[in-house]
């Protein structure tokens, strides 16, 4: 079994991996076993300082390369982490939770860099002749040095997601992984040096927010900066963008998605996506359906056949090829998750899940849960529980369930399902929603669609066909021509 690397990846060759500056660590748990799993190092200012000059002395040289250039050790890198899909597992049931059986991050972070690897030329200005006397131009220019802070429940997703696009368009980055899940972005920063980046290009360090995040946040030397986590930390970021350098941010703040479902739909599907949208990660995803809005008409079979669903669901060892569903990530996620379901017993009912409030002496787990009949009003209907627990209320009309889905500060994915066409073309128009997905749900996403909310969810898009846009600044060049001709 690989040795675990834990040590912050600064400069690259020159440095390679070190320890924190102040010798400062912070431990990780098994939210499975609650045993330690490893000491990681927690990036300092002074190192978290130290990447940003590394990431700046490299952008120059790394800037002028061409796309097809940069687009080389984006390739390899690819390579790397495919044949390390195991390791990368191994890491993450370690330290989240995330179940082996249900890891397919790698194959997605390896066709980001593969498609950005061969996307560099994309970045192109436009021309105009329509100011008489004048050829103007735009030329499309790389911000410099970009920061990049993941979540904790897909590492693996939200890297490549914003490294490799800042990378290509030929930006240097800082890289910030969460505390929670520390492990498999330390293995990523193993083979970044085997994939040939030079020194300071691409930088990966771990930590908690109001250190190295807030160091982030705030430096002048960081000219962009994109971040997926809760709206209480992006509302921070943005602060923090104002009060220094006026940085650029894209921000991805969660959601309370959710998914209607008409009479005409067709049920069975139905029931099975939306609670594989709930219990998947253990419900600890930004856009899973954990609002659910069914007909009356339909309401007692769809009720039934969630059920049904969710039964078969096997809880255990993340490490386990048979578990499906894994615990919460850490003590702070199941007792906040605790927290909703408790509140939710005492105003509906509840259907499904544990009737007794578990403890967490083996480890951090919820059971799928399912709550009838909580008012619209309640804080479990408003926010962001991030755990496997679905409310389900009825709706009779259109304009009624309309109404109720958009009452929310949240606007990240929704969903709907019906056999109408005209119908659900009305529901995606009337939506609040980045995303409206129609007779499926999520985790179903397309790569070369924008993704990114409305209101309080977020700022900015990503995705193939816009990502690399928001790593690069405009420049608008005014050129003055002789409109007489000389012999």
């Amino acid at each position: 079994m690989a040795a675990i690397e834990t040590r912050l990846f600064i400069n690259g060759k020159v440095r390679q991996f070190v320890e924190a500056s102040d010798g400062r660590t912070f431990p990780l748990y098994s939210p499975a076993t609650k045993e330690k799993v490893a000491d990681v190092s927690e990036a300092s200012e002074e190192d978290t300082n130290a990447a940003v000059a590394a990431a700046k002395a490299a952008f120059p040289a790394w800037s002028a390369l061409s796309p097809s250039e940069r687009g080389v050790p984006l390739r390899k890198l690819a390579q790397l982490i495919e044949e390390n899909h195991d390791e990368l597992a191994r890491l993450d049931a370690l330290s989240m939770g995330r179940p082996v059986s249900t890891f397919a991050d790698p194959g997605r972070a390896s066709a980001h860099f593969n498609h950005y690897a061969e996307a560099g030329y994309e970045a192109l200005g436009t021309s105009s002749v329509n100011t008489p006397g004048f050829v103007n131009l735009t030329l499309r220019q790389p911000f410099g040095v970009v920061a990049a802070i993941i979540p904790w429940n897909g590492p693996l997703v939200f890297l490549p997601m914003k490294a490799a696009p800042a990378l290509v368009a030929g930006n240097t980055i800082v890289l910030k992984s969460s505390e929670k899940a520390p492990l498999t972005c330390a293995k990523i920063a193993t083979l970044v040096e085997k994939a040939g980046f030079p020194p300071g290009v691409f930088n990966i360090i771990s930590g908690h927010g109001h250190i190295s995040g807030n160091v982030l946040s705030h430096h002048m030397d960081v000219r962009a900066l994109s971040f997926t986590g809760s709206g209480r930390t992006g509302r921070i970021i943005q602060q923090a963008a104002a009060k220094s350098n006026m940085k650029n941010v894209i921000l991805e703040l969660g959601g309370k998605s959710p998914s209607i479902i008409f009479p005409d739909a067709e049920l069975d599907k139905a029931a099975k996506e939306t609670m594989y949208s709930i219990q998947w990660n253990s419900g600890q995803v930004c856009m899973a359906n954990s609002r659910i809005y069914v007909h009356e008409s339909i309401a007692p079979r769809f009720i039934e056949l969630c059920k049904k669903s969710l039964s078969t669901v096997v809880k255990g060892d993340p490490l386990d090829p048979k578990t499906t569903h894994g615990p919460q990530a850490d003590k702070l996620q199941w007792e906040s998750v605790q927290h909703y379901i408790e509140a939710s017993k005492k105003l509906g009912q509840m259907v499904l899940g544990s009737e007794e409030q578990p403890d967490d002496s083996n480890g951090y787990f919820i059971e799928p849960t399912i709550f009838l009949g909580v008012p619209e009003d309640a804080k479990a209907m408003k926010e962001e529980i991030f755990g496997p627990v679905v409310h389900i209320n009825t709706f009779s009309t259109e304009d009624e369930v309309v109404a109720k889905a958009n009452d929310s500060e949240y606007g990240l994915y929704a969903s709907v399902y019906t056999n109408d066409l005209s119908r659900a073309l009305r529901m995606a128009k009337k939506l609040e929603s980045g995303n409206v997905a129609i007779n499926c749900t999520s985790p179903t996403g397309a790569l070369d669609m924008p993704f990114g909310g409305y209101k309080s969810s977020g700022v900015g898009r990503e995705g193939y066909t816009v990502s690399i846009d928001q790593y690069l600044e405009t420049k608008t060049v005014l050129m003055k021509i002789d409109e007489e001709t000389s012999l």
